[in-house]
C-alpha cells in the first residue's frame, strides 16, 4: 500500500487498483472508496461512495480508543489511554503456549471450549466462589470477554427488550445491545464515590425490561459492588424474572472491599451468566481467551451466537490458559501487590498535578475531575492533554448514554511499567499552573 499526500487532510491511498480518499474529520480519518478510471487516475475522485455502515451500528462511529490511540502515535504522548499492559505476561504462559503449538494443537477446538479448558475455568469458579458447575453443559469458551458479552447478548436479547446498563459502561454494551434489536435504559453512578442509586435502577424496570448487565469491579470508575447493591439487583432480576448478565473479567483486581459474584447470591444460580476472561488477570490481553459461565438453559442462547461469531477460540492457547488458572494464590498476592503499587504511583501524580481524584477500589483504572483546569468538556481536555502534554487518556463521555455526565472526568490506565507512569507524571506537572483560583 502507498499513500500520497498525508498531512493535507485530504489524503488519496492507492490500494488494490482503487483510490480511495480519506476525508478527515477531527482526528479520525473515514474512508469513502470509488473504482479509479483511467480518465480520473490523475486526479482526485468525483463521485466517492457514502458510508456503508448499517444504521444499527452508525451511531456508535470510531471507538473513543481508536481516535487516542491515534493521537497518541501521532504526538509521541505517553499512552494511559486504553487498557492494556505495555509489558509481556509470565514466561510459564508463553511456554505453554509454545509447547500446544509444537504438540499439534492447531485445529479447531470444540466450538464451546477445550474440554480440560472448561474443567479447568469450573475448578477456578469453585474456588473463587463455591458454585460447583458443570464444565460441558455450562461453559462456553469464546474470543475474550468482548466476544462473551456479544454472545450473550445477541443469543439472549430480543428485538425490543430493554436491557438495564449500568453506566459509565464498557462502550461495546450498547452497541451490542442495539445489534440485538434491544433498547437501553441507562442507570448512572456518579462521583465521588460511584455508588449504585437503587432507587434509579427501580425506576429502570418496565414491563419490557429482560436482563440488567453488572460490572463489578467496574470499568472505568474502579468501584467495587458492595453485597447490599448486588442484593437490589438480585432482588429485581427475582421479582421481575430477569436475567442477570455479570462482566466479573476484573474479578482478580480489588485492592478494598471483597468481589462477590452475584451468582452467588440466593435464587441467582440459575439466572445469571458470569462473564470473564485470562487477559487482565495474565497480562496477555491479545490471546482473547474469554468465557461465559450460566446454567444450561442460558448457555444455549451464548452458544447459538457464538458459533456464528468465531465458533472457537485459538486452541493452542485455550491449552496455556489451562496453566493460567491452575495458578495459587501466591501469584494472586504477586499480581495485587504489584497493581497495588502502580495505582499508588499513579494516584499520587494525578493529585501533585491537581487534578480531583476518585482512587479505585478495583480494576487498573483511574477516574479523575478535570474541570480545576477549565476546559469545556472530557474531549477538549484529552484533545489537550495528547497534543500539548504528551499524555493519552481517554474522555469517558462515550461510556454514558448522555456524554454530559462524563464532561468533567478523564479516565487513565495504570497497567503500565513506573516507567512509563513516571513519565507520564512527569509530562503532567505543568498542569499545576493551569489550575483556576476558583
Amino acid at each position: 500500500m502507498r499513500e500520497l499526500g498525508r498531512g493535507t487532510g485530504i489524503e488519496d491511498t492507492l490500494l488494490a487498483g482503487e483510490r480511495y480518499r480519506w476525508l478527515e474529520t477531527g482526528p479520525i480519518r473515514r474512508r469513502y472508496a470509488a473504482p479509479m478510471s483511467s480518465a480520473s487516475s490523475a486526479g482526485s475522485v468525483e463521485h466517492p461512495f457514502v458510508s456503508r455502515t448499517s444504521a444499527v451500528l452508525s451511531p456508535f462511529g470510531s471507538s473513543v480508543f481508536t481516535e487516542m490511540s491515534l493521537l497518541a502515535r501521532k504526538h509521541g504522548a505517553v499512552n494511559l489511554g486504553q487498557g492494556f499492559p505495555d509489558f509481556d505476561g509470565p514466561d510459564f504462559l508463553k511456554e505453554a503456549a509454545y509447547r500446544a503449538i509444537r504438540d499439534g494443537y492447531g485445529q479447531y477446538s470444540r466450538s464451546f471450549g477445550a474440554p480440560d479448558l472448561n474443567v479447568a475455568i469450573a475448578d477456578r469458579f469453585a474456588r473463587d466462589c463455591g458454585l460447583r458447575v458443570d464444565p460441558d453443559a455450562e461453559i462456553t469458551v469464546t474470543c475474550g470477554c468482548t466476544e462473551a458479552i456479544a454472545a450473550t447478548l445477541l443469543g439472549l436479547v430480543n428485538p425490543g427488550d430493554e436491557v438495564i446498563l449500568i453506566e459509565p459502561f464498557y462502550d461495546s454494551y450498547p452497541a451490542m445491545v442495539a445489534v440485538a434489536g434491544g433498547t437501553v435504559r441507562p442507570v448512572t453512578l456518579r462521583p465521588p464515590h460511584f455508588s449504585l442509586d437503587v432507587d434509579a435502577l427501580k425506576a429502570a424496570v418496565t414491563s419490557r425490561t429482560k436482563a440488567i448487565l453488572v460490572n463489578t469491579p467496574h470499568n472505568p470508575t474502579g468501584h467495587v459492588f458492595r453485597r447490599a447493591e448486588l442484593e437490589a439487583i438480585a432482588d429485581l432480576c427475582e421479582r421481575y424474572n430477569l436475567i442477570c448478565i455479570a462482566d466479573e473479567v476484573y474479578d482478580r483486581l480489588v485492592f478494598e472491599g471483597e468481589h462477590i459474584s452475584i451468582a452467588t447470591l440466593p435464587g441467582m444460580r440459575e439466572r445469571t451468566v458470569t462473564l470473564s476472561s485470562l487477559g487482565k488477570t495474565f497480562s496477555f490481553t491479545g490471546w482473547k481467551i474469554g468465557w461465559a459461565i450460566a446454567p444450561a438453559h442460558l448457555t444455549a442462547g451464548v452458544r447459538a451466537a457464538h458459533q456464528f461469531l468465531t465458533f472457537c477460540a485459538a486452541t493452542p492457547l485455550q491449552m496455556a490458559a489451562i496453566e493460567a488458572l491452575r495458578t495459587g494464590a501466591e501469584y494472586d498476592r504477586q499480581f495485587i501487590a504489584e497493581y497495588r503499587a502502580r495505582r499508588e504511583l499513579l494516584v499520587g501524580g494525578l493529585k501533585e498535578a491537581g487534578f480531583e481524584v476518585f482512587a479505585p477500589e478495583g480494576t487498573y483504572f483511574v477516574m479523575c475531575d478535570h474541570s480545576r483546569f477549565g476546559f469545556e468538556d472530557d474531549l477538549a481536555f484529552c484533545r489537550f492533554l495528547v497534543r500539548e502534554i504528551g499524555v493519552a487518556a481517554i474522555p469517558p463521555g462515550s461510556f454514558y448514554c448522555n456524554r454530559s455526565e462524563g464532561r468533567k472526568l478523564v479516565r487513565f490506565a495504570f497497567c503500565k511499567r513506573d516507567e512509563t507512569l513516571n513519565a507520564a507524571i512527569e509530562r503532567m506537572r505543568p498542569l499545576r499552573s493551569r489550575l483556576r483560583s476558583d
